[in-house]
């Protein structure tokens, strides 16, 4: 069995920012660019500039476990495939995905209310 490799050095790193942006989002469309913009971040520390990540390489999906999807064109690269494969990379963004869904779920759920509020 080959050794893991473990990027939550990576993600510590990143982490407390996200939170912040993401405690600061006032709108889902908000979470969503503060979570592509974060895993661009990590994997652009990652992997040094030897792939090049755009902002439609991550999206955040709602409806779906797990709640991100990678674009094929990254796993058409040898380097992001045997990370990903012999890497905890895919817990990492997904412990981001799972923040930004939850936060996702609540601005979604007080943006009705105020709705409703606002009808009223």
């Amino acid at each position: 069995m080959s050794p893991q490799i473990s990027f939550t050095k990576y993600e510590n790193e990143v982490l407390p920012d996200f939170r912040k942006k993401l405690n600061l989002a006032e709108s889902t469309e908000d979470v969503i660019n503060c979570f592509v913009q974060t895993i661009m971040e990590l994997c652009n520390s990652i992997f040094e500039g030897k792939i090049d990540f755009d902002y439609e390489d991550i999206t955040l999906r709602l409806d779906h476990e797990p709640h991100y999807k990678i674009n094929k064109r990254l796993f058409n690269s040898d380097e992001f495939t045997s990370a990903w494969n012999a890497s905890d990379l895919s817990r990492v963004i997904g412990r981001f995905a799972k923040s930004a869904m939850n936060r996702y779920k609540r601005l979604e759920k007080y943006s009705v209310k105020t709705d409703t509020k606002i009808r009223k």
